[in-house]
């Protein structure tokens, strides 16, 4: 599964975040938290919700599944004059993103396994510091194997 490399716009979003851990995954309950507060939130660039992890330097590097990471659920805005309680305003950096276009269950991480051991390594790009995110389109179905959705990886060329 080859990715499409986009260079992406800045973007602004709403949302709720999380710390975990792939141990202590918690991203059902931020979800739950979230999703039924969407329609709090003014000026909705779209109808696509933002999966956002935001993971500390070296997280890949030296993986450990009890390793903290902050989760973001989130929709994109187009202005933030009105923020509804409880929730933050987060500016997503722009920049070069292997983009896979991705169909299957959530559940199933193995699309995530072949694009950190296989893919990345074998790419003439690294990882970026920059937050890595999925977006649920109209054609995502939590845990459903006709489900679709975009991965965002964030990557520079290789240093040669």
């Amino acid at each position: 599964m080859n990715p499409d490399i986009q260079d992406i716009q800045d973007k602004t979003l709403i949302g709720i975040h999380l710390k975990m851990n792939l141990i202590e995954n918690k991203t059902r309950q931020l979800w739950q938290s979230f999703s039924p507060r969407i329609p709090e939130i003014q000026n909705k660039a779209s109808t696509d919700k933002y999966s956002l992890q935001m993971y500390p330097q070296g997280y890949f590097k030296q993986y450990n599944p009890q390793s903290d990471f902050i989760k973001w659920a989130a929709v994109e805005v187009s202005q933030t004059s009105h923020v509804p309680p409880g929730m933050k305003v987060l500016t997503l950096q722009g920049g070069m993103y292997a983009v896979f276009h991705y169909q299957g269950t959530s559940a199933d991480r193995s699309i995530f396994q072949f694009i950190y051991s296989e893919w990345i390594p074998n790419s003439k790009y690294d990882l970026d510091n920059r937050p890595h995110f999925e977006v649920l389109g109209e054609n995502y179905k939590n845990n459903d194997a006709a489900s679709r959705e975009d991965i965002y990886i964030p990557i520079i060329p290789k240093s040669i």
